[in-house]
C-alpha cells in the first residue's frame, strides 16, 4: 500500500474512532467470509466491522487520544466500531464467539476506559440501557405506589380514630 493510500485509510479510521461510542478488537483468523458477513449482520446498522493493518489502527487510535490498545493490536485484528448502545454489541460478539470458536474478542474501549478480553466479557454481562431504564421505572412505580398507599392510609386512620372516639363518647353518655 502506497503512502497516500495509507493516509486515506488512517483518515477514515480516525473518523471511525471519533464517531464511535465504543470499539471492540477481535481476532478473526479462521472465520469464513459468510461467517464474517453473518457477524456484521448480527451487529446491526450502528456498527461497522473493519479490517486494516494494526499500525494504521494504532495511528488512528493515537490521533484520537486512545492509549493502551497496542498490546491487543497483534496478529490479525478487526475492529468493531459501535455507535449507540455498546452493551448490545458486546452481547452479540460474546454469543457469536460461543458459536464460532475462531472469533476471539481481544478487548475494547468505551467511556474513556480500555478493557482487556475479560473486561469486554464483563461488559457483555451488563444489562443494556433499555433493561436498566425498565428496572428503574419499575422501582419508581413501586415507590410511588407505596407513597400513595401511605398518604391514603393517614386520612383513613384519622376517620376511624374520630369514629371510635365518637362511639366511646356516645356509650359514656
Amino acid at each position: 500500500m502506497k503512502r497516500p493510500e495509507k493516509e486515506a485509510v488512517v483518515a477514515q479510521l480516525t473518523d471511525e474512532f471519533r464517531g464511535a461510542d465504543a470499539i471492540y478488537l477481535t481476532e478473526y483468523r479462521g472465520l469464513t467470509v459468510p461467517q464474517i458477513s453473518d457477524l456484521r449482520e448480527k451487529l446491526g446498522r450502528d456498527t461497522s466491522y473493519t479490517v486494516a493493518k494494526n499500525t494504521l489502527f494504532r495511528i488512528a487510535a493515537k490521533e484520537n487520544g486512545i492509549e493502551g490498545l497496542d498490546e491487543m493490536l497483534a496478529g490479525p485484528t478487526a475492529v468493531v466500531f459501535v455507535k449507540g448502545d455498546y452493551i448490545d454489541a458486546a452481547k452479540v460478539l460474546r454469543d457469536f464467539a460461543k458459536e464460532n470458536k475462531a472469533l476471539i474478542v481481544k478487548g475494547g474501549f468505551a467511556d474513556g476506559t480500555v478493557y482487556d478480553a475479560e473486561g469486554a466479557k464483563q461488559l457483555a454481562d451488563l444489562k443494556s440501557r433499555p433493561e436498566m431504564l425498565a428496572e428503574m421505572a419499575g422501582a419508581l412505580k413501586g415507590t410511588m405506589s407505596k407513597a400513595a398507599r401511605l398518604f391514603n392510609a393517614l386520612p383513613t386512620k384519622m376517620v376511624r380514630t374520630v369514629d371510635a372516639l365518637r362511639e366511646k363518647q356516645e356509650k359514656a353518655a
